[in-house]
């Protein structure tokens, strides 16, 4: 293993690496490809990796708070605030007063919102192929037990140890 001081080489911007946390690195660097990937595929559609996963939540549930939003997404509230911003800007999305609650905010697709759905999610398919070439189904279904269960781990929840509903 290379010394901590060392990059990974072969990329304009290097990742340093960290000798003593090799999990942890080669997560941060997937994570890192696997976000690069989804911005490629996505950025026919105007949206950049992260909107899309707001979108989707529209898409599925349909006119919402935006502090529920900003809950089921579990992010900052200025950063879903900077987010709906620019996806209001593109035309994607409406926020309005709530009509029950002065302080509310509720976000709503617009119709350009909705029409990208359709691609968004074959963005997503494409996305899935890509990460898991070569994949067995038994693969990939130990892969998915093994992200279910780092994620549980960093969140401190319990790891589901059944078999994840998985379609390879």
């Amino acid at each position: 293993m290379p010394p901590a001081s060392e990059s990974v080489q072969g990329k304009d911007d290097a990742v340093p690496t960290v000798a003593d946390a090799p999990m942890s690195e080669a997560i941060f660097r997937a994570a890192r490809v696997h976000r690069i990937m989804a911005g490629n595929l996505l950025r026919e559609t105007g949206l950049y990796p992260g909107q899309e996963l707001l979108m989707m939540q529209l898409w599925e549930q349909g006119e919402q708070r935006q502090a529920d939003l900003i809950k089921t997404l579990g992010l900052d509230p200025s950063t879903v605030t900077k987010m709906l911003q620019r996806l209001e800007q593109s035309g994607f999305v409406t926020r309005s007063p709530s009509p029950h609650d002065r302080r509310a905010v509720v976000v709503n697709t617009t119709r350009a919102g909705q029409a990208l759905r359709d691609r968004v999610l074959q963005a997503w398919r494409e996305l899935e192929s890509i990460t898991a070439a070569g994949f067995s189904h038994e693969e990939y279904v130990q892969a998915m037990r093994v992200l279910t269960r780092i994620e549980a781990n960093l969140t401190g929840t319990s790891a589901d140890n059944g078999d994840p509903s998985v379609v390879c």
